[in-house]
Formats: C-alpha cells, structure tokens, sequence
C-alpha cells in the first residue's frame, strides 16, 4: 500500500535568503488605511484618494524594485500586524518595524539587516526607479553613509556600508520638518557622506496633479513629464 502523500507547508516569505554580504533594500511600507497613509495630502484630496495614491506608487515601486537580481529585497512593514497582509507581494521577505518613532524603527533596519551595505527607502515617492538605487549602493561602494534627498529639507533614502560596525544616524532627527536631512547629516559628521539622486515626494493636491497621469506605473516616462523638481 502506498505511503500517504503529506502537503508541504509554504512559507508567506518563500524567497531565499540574503547572501552574507548581499545589498540589501528595506522597503518601508504601511497598510494602507485611511487615516494611516498620507495624512496630509489626505486632508486636500480626501481620504479615500489618499489611499488610492499610496497604494498605486507601493504597487509601482515594488514591482520596479522588489524582483532586481543586484539586491535582495525585504518590506519592514507597519503595523506589525499588517505583515500577513494580502496585499503585499508573494514572496517577498517581511518582517514587522516594530515600535518607537521613525528613528528608532529605521534604527532598528540597520541593526538586524545581516552584514553587508544596506538602502531604506519608503514607497510614497513615485519616481523611485531601479538605476537610482543601483547608483546609491555604488555610492556605498566609495562612502560609509549616503542620503538621497528632497526638495523639501527632507530624504526619500538612508544607506549604510555598515562595515566594520553600524552607527546611529537616526538619534535626535526632527521628523516631517525641513531639518531632517541636515539633522541626520550632521549625525553623520564623521562620516564619508554620499548624496543619492533628489527626488520628490507627494504631499498636496499640486503634487498629486504633476504625476497623476503616471504614478502608478511600473515604467516610467520620460523625466521631462514626470514631477517638477524630479532630478535623475
């Protein structure tokens, strides 16, 4: 009589684990509720549309980003309990940001991602392409930290070479302000500092207008229709 043929249990993160010195991008993303995501541009637009944007640009800048063979990809997903969601892409490595403010959570990436250079970015940029953060761990190659910002006195990406050790450039930072690049710049004073691309973020109703056409697009268009203030 034939043995009884037993299912296999599929992990929800199926995809194999980073190398020891792979890069590795951490990709910040919540579940998009309203009242949780773009909080401000939400109060212009309405909440529903809100929800709407933040969910098209994840979509978008996942399916740019998440499967590109040069780094592995993890989500750092809040709130914890949104790590099952259905919504996020099958396969691909998750783990909750657990608590605290932006700082400590973005600390905490760096602490736990494994040796070996590593990028956070979030998802509410739209413009975010492959070659921007190919170029920003290239810059890691010749720098201990690089910072990709905004026109807004604010960063759309941290990376750290993090080696021999990682260091804390997220203590003290005034988050959603104008000096948030410079507050985490000057954490990084005894550093080899690197600049990343700067792009732009959607924060109101202009915004939302300059891109509507294409932010939820895996490919993008020309740079010359994309958002003002957009730099490549």
């Amino acid at each position: 009589m034939a043995r009884p043929v037993r299912p296999r249990t599929i992990s929800r993160a199926s995809r194999k684990p980073a190398a020891p010195f792979q890069c590795r991008l951490v990709v910040m993303v919540k579940v998009a509720h309203i009242g949780r995501v773009k909080t401000r541009l939400a109060r212009q637009v309405g909440g529903v549309e809100a929800v709407r944007f933040y969910r098209h640009t994840v979509e978008a800048v996942l399916g740019r980003l998440g499967r590109d063979p040069r780094w592995h990809t993890q989500l750092s997903v809040s709130p914890d309990s949104g790590i099952t969601n259905a919504f996020w892409p099958k396969g691909m490595e998750r783990k909750p940001q657990g608590p605290g403010d932006l700082g400590c959570r973005m600390q905490r990436i760096m602490d736990t991602a494994g040796r070996g250079p590593a990028i956070i970015i979030g998802t509410d940029i739209p413009a975010i392409c492959a070659s921007d953060i190919a170029r920003a761990f290239a810059i890691l190659k010749a720098h201990d930290a690089v910072l990709g910002p905004t026109p807004d006195g604010g960063y759309w990406l941290a990376g750290l070479k993090r080696c021999p050790r990682v260091v804390m450039p997220f203590k003290n930072v005034r988050w959603s302000t104008a000096h948030a690049f410079d507050d985490t710049a000057a954490n990084c004073k005894h550093l080899n500092l690197g600049a990343a691309a700067t792009l732009s973020d959607v924060d109101n109703q202009a915004d939302l207008h300059a891109c509507r056409s294409w932010f939820g697009r895996r490919i993008l268009p020309s740079p010359t229709i994309m958002t003002p203030g957009t730099s490549r």
